[in-house]
């Protein structure tokens, strides 16, 4: 299986590239929009590193508490610190730029980046599992929205997936909402 994913990742990354290329168009107000409905809820959003899809303007504008992924250690489930527009950001685990301090969350809602997604509601990750492990953690404890973000160009027809992978409750494009039941 990693092999097949392998080769995905990478035509998934080259899709990325051309779509970011193109421009995010009116993404972020959609998912703003889309947003608005989990008002006061724990949301995580993450800071967006080379052509991912910027959530940051929807995160600015969540009525609530916001955070974003830290990674702790290989192997390990997520952590959230808190976050604001304009919060004193360091370096953290692959460059990913983390608050330098704040109070640690747990979100109720994610949106979660990626690279390629389809119709099922599966999302193909960078590989370390990091959201995988985090959301099937936070999900046996109760209810969470995890929401993928991405350019309307990752879609593919099937994403390679195994047992440990985790669906997404809806995807949020430049080009509109869907809802996976």
């Amino acid at each position: 299986m990693s092999d097949v994913k392998s080769l995905a990742r990478e035509a998934a990354f080259a899709a990325r590239k051309q779509a970011f290329a193109a421009g995010q168009g009116q993404a972020a107000e959609i998912l703003a929009d889309y947003l608005a409905g989990q008002s006061g809820r724990v949301l995580s959003g993450y800071m967006p590193m080379r052509t991912e899809i910027d959530p940051l303007p929807a995160m600015a504008a969540h009525q609530g508490t916001v955070g974003v992924p830290v990674i702790i250690a290989k192997g390990q489930a997520l952590r959230f610190r808190e976050w604001s527009p304009g919060a004193r950001m360091i370096e953290g685990a692959f460059k990913a730029l983390i608050p330098e301090d704040g109070a640690w969350i747990e979100p109720e809602v994610l949106i979660v980046p990626l690279l390629a997604f389809d119709a099922r509601g599966y999302r193909l990750g960078y590989g370390g599992g990091f959201y995988d492990r985090t959301l099937e953690g936070l999900r046996k404890r109760g209810p969470v929205l995890a929401v993928g973000f991405a350019f309307a160009a990752q879609e593919v027809d099937k994403v390679p997936t195994d047992a440990t992978d985790q669906r997404l409750d809806a995807v949020v494009t430049d080009r509109g909402v869907t809802v996976f039941s």
